[in-house]
């Protein structure tokens, strides 16, 4: 019913025991499951598109981290503290 991988067989077992409660209930529904784990698109916008927004967001951490350590380094200096 589900490969040997545990990420597959919760979902099996969950879609199992919900289609037997509903045909205990004599309900004309019934569940279906995928084991996917991410939905897949093949669109190349959006794949650009999600690529352009991390890179700029990785870019705007880049340039605003160093300052903040060089400031850190700055207010130690002027303070005189040292480490043990």
């Amino acid at each position: 019913m589900c490969s040997p991988e545990p990420v597959n067989c919760f979902p099996v077992l969950v879609n199992i025991l919900s289609n037997t409660f509903l045909r205990l209930l004599n309900s004309t529904a019934r569940l279906r499951i995928w084991s996917d784990l991410f939905y897949s698109v093949e669109s190349p916008d959006l794949k650009n598109y999600i690529f352009f927004c991390l890179f700029t967001f990785l870019l705007i951490l880049a340039a605003g981290l160093p300052p903040l350590f060089a400031m850190s380094s700055v207010e130690d200096y002027k303070v005189k503290s040292t480490s043990c």
